[in-house]
Parts: structure tokens; C-alpha cells; sequence
């Protein structure tokens, strides 16, 4: 640990969704939660984000009104305007940069190029998503400098090590969810309904486990079919779909869940949902998918299995997990004030470098 000084801290966040996001929105709860923990810290926090975001104690900079903002609105929105609400950040960015010690983008990569515009202002980039595809590829070719905060181990895998600053998972505020005891006697699922997500994984294991099953998250906009074609034909009691959940939602949702399932058949970087229901106390059946095999404890915080079968054949073994020892896990390992301390670390050792290169 290093001693960490004063920073003030500009967060650049997608265009997509307000942060904090009022529903479905994982990369803008963990940049909420990074900022508020942040500013707990003592730094200065400015959020560069869409107007109709709302970040108690960060100063905001952005007129401009998210995507989902604009498909509310307005039905007919053009494809390109995604295109023109980054150039809207990047102006407003591009004026104010000077300001900050750091600067950390948020998927953001539109704001790349900005490296070096500020030599004395270090930037960092998280990416909120898998690194393995061939637009990071030739985005990590484009930028070589570029100054990297993986939130996995299997993500780092996928970023050269030469932009790699460091690795630090992803952490919510202790308060917001507190151990529920699973009175609810159903297993719950919370994601995008999308072959990447495998909802129907969930189903096989509620069946063969003869136990109910809430499904909760929203339908997936790039894949509108799989839902109607895969879920909606399986909705029937004791399997229910009931749409978006909140945050003060998941309290009841996770807490009340017998288990949480996370079948997932993609490399995700990190399941946020899976802490959340550590911190409601609630057990995780999960696939070893991604990063899955990094946060879930084998036999203490939940199972990692192979298959519903198996998911089903050991459940007994899941209902009996400690839901006390679970939070417990969850306090030590993935408090967003850890996250905040440790990202801070790496900003500060960067700042270091920068002011003493010799």
C-alpha cells in the first residue's frame, strides 16, 4: 500500500445510460459506486456523463441527454447519434482536461486519442466488457500507449501487457444490500435475456431441481428473438419473467432467493450480479465461465458447475451454504471502498512515474 495524495478525478462514462443508471446498467452502477467512494476518500470527483445523469457530491459536466434518453423521447432516433453525443463529451473534455491529476475512461475508447494532449495528466481506460475481440485488437494496435485498469484476471489476459496498469475488481457500497434469509424458496436469475446470459440454462436447473424460478432483466435490444423464441415459451408456473428490477428491488429479489443462477456461455469480465447476491447472503450456481472461477468460492459462496444436471444433483449442497459466511465473503472481498483504495493506488504510482521518470 501506498501513501495515496489529493486527486482530483474525472470519470468518463458511456453515452448510453445516466449515472447512476435507474435500472439495467452495470458499467454505470460501477462508476457511480467507484466515484461516490472516491469522493468518501477525500478527492475531487467531476463526472463527464449524459444531462440526465445524477451523481450526489460530483461536480457534472455534460448538456447533452443519453441514448436511452433519446429512444424514450423519441422513437425515431437515427443510428448515428451515439456518434454525436461522443463528440459532445469529447469537446467537453477536450476544454476542461487540464483540470484533472487523472483522467479514467470508461469503455469510452472514443476519447483515446486524447493521450498525451496533456502530458502532466495521466488517462486510463477500463473496459467494461470482453477484451478478446477484434476491435480491441486493433483499438490496443491504435493506441500502444494506452494505460489499462483491467477488472478481471481472465480480462487482463486479453490486454497487452504493456498497456496493462493493473487488475482491480469491482466492489459495491456495503450498505446497500444487507443478508436476506431466502424465505422465498425460488432460485433467482438477473440479466439480459440473450444466448450470452443462457436464461434457459436457468430454467433447465429450476425444472430439474422442481423449484421455482424469477427471471428479472430486460429483453436484449441486439438480440430481440431469443427471447421470444427460447424464453417465452417456457413461461409457465412455477417459471415467471417479471421484467427490470432496481436497485432497491434486488434487496427483496436476491435476499429472499433460495440461490442465484448464473449460467453464462460468454467470457464475461465480470459478473457484477454475483457479488450482489454475496452481499444479499444469497448462494451463486455458476458455469466457469469468464471470471466466474475468480469470485465464486467453491463450496463457501456458492458451486461452479458444468451443467444443469449437475446444478440440479447439487443443489442440497447449496441450500445448506452458510448465507452469514457468504456476506462475510462478500465484506472482505469486494467492498467498493476496496475498489476505490486500489484503483487510487494505481492512479497515484502512475502520477509518480510521471513526475519523477527518472
Amino acid at each position: 500500500m501506498i501513501k495515496v495524495n489529493f486527486m482530483r478525478i474525472a470519470h468518463v462514462a458511456p453515452v448510453i445510460l445516466p449515472v447512476p443508471p435507474a435500472t439495467y446498467g452495470g458499467t454505470e452502477r460501477v462508476i457511480a459506486d467507484l466515484a461516490e467512494a472516491q469522493m468518501e476518500l477525500g478527492h475531487e470527483v467531476t463526472l463527464f456523463a449524459a444531462g440526465d445523469s445524477g451523481l450526489a457530491g460530483a461536480e457534472h459536466v455534460g448538456a447533452y441527454q443519453s441514448l436511452a434518453w433519446h429512444e424514450r423521447e423519441d422513437r425515431s432516433v437515427p443510428p448515428g447519434v451515439v456518434a454525436v453525443l461522443q463528440a459532445a463529451q469529447l469537446a467537453d473534455l477536450v476544454q476542461h482536461i487540464a483540470r484533472f491529476d487523472v483522467v479514467h475512461l470508461h469503455g469510452s475508447a472514443h476519447a483515446s486519442a486524447l493521450q498525451g494532449l496533456v502530458p502532466d495528466t495521466p488517462i486510463f481506460r477500463t473496459i467494461h466488457w470482453r477484451a478478446d475481440e477484434a476491435d480491441h485488437a486493433a483499438h490496443f494496435a491504435q493506441f500502444p500507449g494506452e494505460r489499462l485498469i483491467a477488472i478481471s484476471n481472465r480480462q487482463a489476459r486479453d490486454i497487452p501487457a504493456e498497456s496493462l496498469v493493473g487488475m482491480v475488481h469491482h466492489g459495491i457500497p456495503l450498505g446497500r444490500y444487507k443478508a436476506g434469509g431466502g424465505e422465498g424458496r425460488y432460485l433467482a436469475f438477473l440479466g439480459r435475456m440473450t444466448d450470452q446470459k443462457r436464461p434457459d440454462r436457468a430454467i433447465a436447473v429450476a425444472r430439474g431441481a422442481r423449484m421455482a424460478l424469477k427471471l428479472a432483466g430486460p429483453v436484449d435490444p441486439g438480440n430481440p428473438d431469443y427471447f421470444a423464441r427460447v424464453v417465452v415459451p417456457e413461461l409457465s408456473h412455477p417459471i415467471e419473467h417479471i421484467g427490470n428490477v432496481t436497485d432497491a428491488e434486488k434487496q427483496d429479489f436476491l435476499g429472499n432467493a433460495a440461490a442465484l443462477i448464473f449460467p453464462i456461455d460468454w467470457p464475461e469480465p465480470f459478473g457484477l450480479v454475483l457479488i450482489e447476491a454475496m452481499a444479499c447472503g444469497t448462494p451463486v450456481i455458476a458455469w466457469p465461465r469468464g471470471s466466474v472461477p475468480e469470485l465464486v468460492e467453491d463450496g463457501v459462496t456458492g458451486i461452479i458447475v458444468q451443467s444443469a444436471e449437475e446444478a440440479a444433483a447439487r443443489m442440497p449442497e447449496v441450500l445448506a451454504l452458510d448465507r452469514a459466511q457468504i456476506r462475510a465473503c462478500f465484506e472482505s472481498r469486494f467492498a467498493a471502498s476496496r475498489m476505490a483504495r486500489e484503483i487510487c493506488e494505481l492512479y497515484e504510482r502512475t502520477l509518480q512515474s510521471v513526475s519523477s521518470p527518472n
